[in-house]
């Protein structure tokens, strides 16, 4: 099911990514496996920079259970990108992101997904509630 194309406004934050010349499939636009590349950047830059989660040696990991995406228009090396960022609902352990690609400038989505994250205790792989400085940062996207 495609969604509609989203809009620049509807978005909390923004991460820019440049295209890749090896980004490119053989069709001469950027391949779809790359834009679950740009999702799972921009979601863990966020966690890094506003919520303070240590990928490296914290208790808490995010794990990626779900993702999708729907794509409205082809972009391509040497595009210049723009990642927008919302939350669609935080549970306890659990929080749903909405995301669309934007070429820098432009108001319409050239693709849009969703990717769902639950965080666990890196040593259990167990779910644990969100720890409270992630939840903060997490709750200024909320839409």
């Amino acid at each position: 099911m495609v969604t509609e194309r989203q809009c620049r406004a509807d978005y909390r934050w923004f991460q820019g990514i440049d295209t890749r010349w090896h980004d490119n499939d053989i069709y001469g636009h950027v391949n779809n496996v790359v834009y679950y590349g740009y999702f799972d950047s921009t979601v863990n830059r966020y966690l890094i920079e506003r919520g303070g989660l240590d990928i490296h040696a914290g208790e808490v990991v995010g794990f990626v259970v779900h993702s999708a995406c729907d794509y409205h228009a082809p972009v391509a090396f040497p595009d210049h990108l723009e990642v927008g960022l919302r939350v669609a609902r935080l549970g306890n352990s659990s929080v749903h992101y909405q995301l669309a690609v934007f070429v820098r400038g432009e108001d319409l989505a050239c693709a849009s997904g969703n990717f769902v994250h639950v965080f666990v205790n890196r040593a259990t792989n167990r779910p644990v509630s969100i720890p409270d400085s992630l939840r903060a940062a997490l709750q200024a996207l909320c839409s």
